[in-house]
């Protein structure tokens, strides 16, 4: 450290001591507590109480190797040891392939819920009613899990939209999964992100013991270290004995890396010294050329004719609803495979463009789409585009 202060601002030293002087032995390398670094989760609870307005303790924070492994873990929590009352979780689809292959791993029943893409991928109520009585026969109901902002679909729930969402919950004694790491990634000029926990709190005392487990990641948002697997999650209304049961589970695993760690408190405490105004220009810089590269890819794949997309609130993706010729949907289906899939590797094939089937995502009956991220530079984007405007066309041509 002594060479430190020609090599960095006094607000990277100040912040390495403090983690430091957090781990056992001041070593990075040494193992931390299991729900994580104590320093790193004061921080994660200062900035939740900050983005909600409703206090939030360190005590009901864990920290996991992504958010991913946070969700594992919650949903390792709610299993059932009875081969008689199987446990389900109910799934947004299109989904994120994570939830359904936990939920085979533990042997548990996905009960798959359809969003609602004429209304901008919001949640129908009554879908959600129609999915959870559909399940009861073969399993029990345990959780509900909510992406959002959304992947692959890219909406920002609205408020109102949300409170549905947990009156829901409670009515059925649902725990709720918020997988809230896209949180960031707001696009929409008149959008702002709502975590569950702020709604839920702004509800009463009819929800005041709902529980939610919120989920957050480095993984997205402007940082993108996603190899550095750090996540969070936030146990709101959570008994102390389940607590203590999950705090049992999660100390099998010892504890999730000190580099990853770190970095979320990275995430969740700016700079507010010497290096504030750096990252400040920085962040800004980041997001707001996301925002453009949303809008722009929104605008562009609209002009197709024949690819539909809504409004890209949030999130890295798009998720337009293509239309596929009866000719190729006979095609796909008498080679075994899915019309989007035969889509997807033609263009593939004709341009180089790799994007992931909605197949691949699952999707309501006779609808087809692609995930496309926002991610490449701008210019790249735009070939992309404009090669995919190309395909399109000569595509609907050849099986018109």
């Amino acid at each position: 450290m002594k060479t430190a202060p020609a090599s960095f601002t006094q607000d990277a030293i100040s912040r390495t001591k403090e983690i430091l002087g957090a781990v056992n032995g001041g070593s990075m390398g040494a193992y931390t507590d299991s729900i994580g670094i104590s320093v790193v989760r004061d921080h994660i609870a200062e900035y939740i109480s900050k983005r909600d307005g409703y206090p939030a303790s360190p005590e009901d924070v864990f920290i996991g190797t992504g958010a991913s492994g946070c969700i594992k873990s919650i949903m390792k929590l709610v299993l059932t040891m009875d081969p008689a009352n199987k446990p389900g979780f109910m799934i947004p689809v299109p989904q994120y392939p994570l939830y359904s292959a936990c939920c085979s791993e533990y042997n548990a029943q996905l009960i798959s819920y359809y969003m609602d893409e004429a209304n901008n991928w919001t949640l129908d109520i009554a879908e959600l009613e129609r999915a959870y009585e559909a399940s009861k026969s073969i399993c029990t109901p345990k959780a509900i899990c909510i992406i959002n902002p959304g992947n692959p679909t890219g909406q920002n729930l609205p408020e109102e939209n949300i409170a549905e969402i947990i009156k829901f919950a409670t009515r059925k004694n649902l725990l709720i999964m918020a997988d809230e790491v896209y949180q960031e990634n707001i696009w929409g000029d008149s959008d702002k992100f709502t975590s569950f926990k702020q709604v839920l709190r702004s509800l009463g005392p009819d929800h005041e013991s709902q529980p939610l487990a919120s989920f957050h990641s480095i993984s997205k948002g402007f940082m993108g270290e996603c190899g550095l697997r750090g996540g969070y999650c936030e146990l709101t209304n959570f008994l102390p004995e389940v607590k203590g049961m999950l705090v049992k589970l999660i100390s099998a695993s010892l504890c999730s890396s000190t580099i990853g760690q770190a970095a979320i408190s990275c995430m969740v405490k700016p700079p507010t010294g010497d290096a504030a105004e750096l990252y400040k220009t920085e962040t800004h810089a980041i997001l707001e050329s996301l925002k453009e590269r949303a809008l722009m890819a929104h605008s562009k794949l609209n002009e197709i004719p024949g690819i539909q997309c809504n409004d890209l609130q949030g999130a890295m993706y798009a998720f337009p609803n293509i239309d596929i010729p009866k000719k190729a949907v006979d095609v796909a289906e008498g080679r075994g495979i899915e019309p989007d899939f035969l889509y997807c590797s033609e263009l593939l094939e004709s341009t180089g463009i790799c994007v992931v089937p909605g197949s691949g995502f699952w999707q309501s009956p006779g609808t087809y789409h692609f995930r496309m991220t926002i991610l490449p530079p701008k210019d790249q984007l735009v070939i992309f585009l404009d090669k995919l405007a190309k395909f399109h066309i000569e595509f609907r041509e050849k099986y018109g």
